[in-house]
């Protein structure tokens, strides 16, 4: 069973933690959650993370919806009266906001205003919310987090698949019970190939994602034979299982698209952390809203002196053109 630690015994943490808000109240899921949960709690705060709600809806909305969308929220958001109204945002970067999307409306369209309301939250806000319970529970999280990770933290089953430096198992956490992708790199074959800087960038490149449409790494530990990655799980297959075996061979054009878009998202995403990389292999998950595609395995790097910039733009490309003509990507 999953046991928390009392919370006097997490006052160490409470002391050297980095007080960031971007790091603790955004970027990690546990504080992310635990932050809305605090704002929760006090209406003047609610309707803050409401709006970043509603921004985040917006800008996934269809071009078709995008114009209803951006009204909603000016009228929600930004009209005096409203029971949501937000007096933290100045009158010029509304009117800039209403002329914009008349004009383009772009899905940055409120970056201005997101920033905005982050920079309220990161003050008083945020001040409060580290006196609150709900960051006393954030640092038991933490606390959890830091004890040491074994291959006995997880039972593990069947293998998933197999690559150059090893396999993926599917594994669970005892605690927990979440089930995982546990990639083994095994060390004699990293040795042998002279992978070992492309095993540890892998790793520190997966810590710094945070997105939906690439894989995250919960966890990390080695073993005296291997170095093992534990990943969110795709259960749904490869994508070129789904082109091949599932009905007739090849997707709709609809469905085709859809997952080319989905993987444009995640390279966006990867090149806001300025990564780069050089091949993809695609997943895909299911669930009863629709279907997901993700990253499941790259290769990246990162810094200013990558030059593959166009070997990445072909392949993907090529990808992207081959999925829409109903053919398999290349492997």
């Amino acid at each position: 069973m999953l046991k928390l630690p009392p919370v006097s015994q997490c006052e160490g943490i409470r002391c050297s933690i980095e007080k960031d808000y971007n790091q603790l109240c955004d970027k990690q899921p546990i504080g992310r959650l635990l932050f809305r949960q605090f704002c929760d709690s006090r209406p003047d705060l609610k309707r803050c993370i409401e709006f970043l709600d509603a921004v985040a809806e917006y800008e996934v909305s269809s071009d078709e919806k995008r114009i209803d969308c951006g009204l909603k929220v000016l009228e929600t958001y930004f009209t005096n009266g409203s029971a949501a109204h937000l007096p933290e945002i100045p009158q010029e970067t509304v009117d800039e906001c209403k002329a914009r999307l008349e004009e383009n409306p772009s899905k940055d369209l409120f970056v201005d205003c997101t920033r905005i309301v982050h920079e309220y939250l990161s003050r008083r806000p945020f001040e409060a919310y580290q006196e609150s319970v709900y960051f006393s529970r954030f640092l038991q999280w933490k606390w959890l987090e830091k004890q040491p990770v074994t291959k006995h933290t997880f039972r593990h089953y069947r293998v998933l698949g197999k690559g150059g430096f090893g396999e993926v198992c599917a594994c669970q956490v005892r605690a927990t019970g979440k089930m995982y992708a546990c990639k083994k790199l095994e060390k004699k074959r990293i040795k042998k190939r002279k992978g070992e800087s492309m095993a540890l960038n892998e790793k520190r490149i997966l810590e710094k994602v945070n997105s939906r449409f690439v894989v995250s790494l919960s966890y990390t530990y080695e073993t005296k034979d291997a170095l093992c990655l534990v990943l969110t799980i795709m259960n749904g297959g490869d994508l070129k299982f789904h082109i091949y075996n599932m009905g007739n061979p090849g997707f709709d054009e609809e469905r085709a698209i859809f997952y080319a878009a989905e993987l444009c998202c995640g390279l966006e995403d990867l090149q806001k952390e300025r990564i780069v990389y050089r091949s993809v292999q695609s997943s895909v998950t299911h669930s009863l809203a629709s279907p997901r595609l993700l990253y499941f395995n790259f290769i990246v790097q990162e810094g200013k002196n990558c030059n593959s910039l166009f070997d990445v733009s072909f392949r993907i490309t090529n990808i992207i053109c081959r999925l829409t003509v109903y053919s398999g990507p290349d492997t």
